[in-house]
């Protein structure tokens, strides 16, 4: 067989809506000839016009040239019958998300369209062995899952059942790649790469949520200023549809038996009840349209005598803040504590990073009261930090300490005392979710972490971003935070715990 679908070959959309729409303009745009198909013939009528439509603004903007969207329009057409795809080279159904609605039309499919014709479902969420197994022939169905908008977003997840062979696979992949996009493989799973890792994205804020420490509009802020994500979970949330996403984390959690990792909440539920599903109904976690609050930044107090400033320079977070301080003018005062993993100290008071213990746990333990940080994706420039502090530190040195970091050019939003703080905990459930992943044999390591690049624009791959924090210190990090809440939902991936057995080291880049 050969390795990329021919230009001649007609590639079939079955579903007319918006990712059927966008995935027939990548055809057409790559060369094939495009037939659209719907169950609801209006619905096909509607979608080549908008597809007419959205080529012609793009000439408008001098995007396309006339001659360019003649051409595409002419490749664009649309079917009344499945009868009419038994010229088929591919077919790729991106219907609704029901089971029994797929299978049904696959197995119409079989009778009418060639053998050698390449059978795709675009399921972002339906197990592909599930949809092949009332296939005659389930080795032929594969699942391309493209995301939104199609022409737009690079990535492709090619996923094989358990029945998939190798030829269509890659024939699927090639074709893809001749499309202008990038894909990763992935075996059928609940979420396949890019729906399964997201989870706590959302599930870490949501929890915080629900705990108290902190409002969607400030762990939004952390998550985008600290963390380095795109738009911070709520945002995100409600562009997406609180109803859609509830759905899937539902989906989810049912496919993984129930798994507590998964567990939806139940503000979830309650918003969704209420009707308030986002942008598309003009409320979710925000009111829309949405106006944006000044957030005005209290100064932080002068800062102390430096000399009574010492910062622990083996860390290299705590290397890094004396960087940013000496680029401001300010005398720094360093030292080289092997045994201790504070960054920097005022008296008494010390600084550490959080490790996903409270900071009462930590002045308990080390003796000494402290002020705990939360984590960031580059230290060198990050503005904004999550932090808490221990009983008994002072307000006085809380300010001092405040200080210091506002000479480097941090602030900070002070959480109430709890176990982990937002961007740690977030950060170490992708790192454990997707060492789930590979682990069990899904997908590789660099499809892992391109697919979470590529498909929602994370500042860096989670298996990248664990190796750079330390697996070994994560897997801590995870069993602190297991200790705290007791439910289960921190368990520890094999894979990671194995890496603990070779390191327990803090933090080892920051760069």
């Amino acid at each position: 067989m050969q390795q990329t679908l021919s230009v001649s070959r007609q590639v079939v959309i079955i579903g007319a809506g918006v990712m059927g729409r966008g995935i027939a303009m990548v055809a057409a745009a790559a060369g094939h000839p495009v037939c659209v198909y719907d169950a609801n013939g209006r619905a096909s009528v509607q979608a080549v016009e908008t597809i007419h439509q959205h080529w012609q603004r793009q000439a408008d903007k001098g995007k396309l040239s006339v001659a360019d969207v003649a051409r595409l329009g002419e490749r664009l057409s649309r079917a009344e019958q499945l009868e009419q795809l038994a010229e088929a080279g591919l077919v790729i159904e991106a219907i609704v998300e029901d089971l029994a609605a797929k299978q049904a039309l696959f197995c119409q499919l079989e009778q009418i369209v060639a053998a050698d014709c390449l059978l795709a479902t675009n399921t972002s969420s339906l197990s592909i062995t599930a949809i092949a197994a009332a296939m005659a022939a389930p080795q032929r169905l594969v699942g391309m899952h493209f995301f939104n908008p199609a022409p737009a977003m690079r990535l492709v997840e090619i996923v094989r059942g358990l029945a998939t062979e190798a030829d269509v696979l890659e024939q699927v992949s090639a074709t893809a790649r001749a499309w202008g996009k990038e894909t990763v493989l992935v075996r059928s799973s609940p979420g396949f790469i890019v729906n399964r890792i997201a989870r706590p994205f959302y599930l870490e804020s949501l929890r915080c949520l629900q705990q108290g420490l902190a409002d969607c509009a400030t762990l939004d802020r952390l998550l985008q200023q600290a963390g380095g994500f795109r738009m911070g979970p709520f945002a995100l949330m409600d562009l997406i549809g609180l109803d859609v996403n509830l759905a899937v984390h539902r989906a989810i959690w049912q496919a993984m038996c129930f798994d507590p990792r998964y567990t939806p909440l139940w503000i979830q539920q309650e918003m969704v009840a209420a009707g308030w599903l986002g942008r598309k109904s003009g409320r979710g976690y925000y009111v829309y349209p949405q106006v944006e609050p000044a957030v005005v930044e209290p100064l932080p107090e002068p800062c102390p005598d430096w000399e009574q400033v010492a910062f622990n320079l083996v860390q290299p977070v705590a290397a890094v803040l004396a960087q940013r301080l000496q680029q401001a003018g300010v005398p720094v005062v360093g030292g080289h504590d092997t045994a201790s993993d504070w960054l920097f100290r005022l008296g008494t008071a010390h600084v550490y990073l959080s490790d996903g213990r409270p900071a009462a746990r930590r002045e308990q333990v080390d003796r000494h009261p402290c002020l705990l940080l939360d984590q960031a994706v580059d230290f060198q420039h990050v503005s904004l930090l999550a932090a808490q502090s221990s009983p008994r530190l002072s307000a006085p040195d809380r300010q001092a300490l405040e200080a210091v970091l506002g000479e480097a050019g941090i602030r900070l939003c002070h959480l109430p005392d709890a176990a982990g703080l937002p961007v740690l905990r977030t950060v170490a459930m992708l790192v454990n979710e997707a060492a789930d992943v590979l682990q069990q044999g899904l997908a590789s390591t660099e499809d892992i972490d391109r697919a979470m690049c590529l498909g929602l624009n994370y500042p860096q791959g989670p298996l990248a971003w664990g190796r750079r924090l330390g697996y070994g210190w994560l897997a801590q990090v995870l069993r602190h935070l297991a200790d705290y809440h007791g439910d289960g939902h921190y368990r520890i991936a094999g894979w990671l715990q194995q890496q603990a057995f070779s390191s327990l080291s803090s933090p080892a880049e920051v760069l």
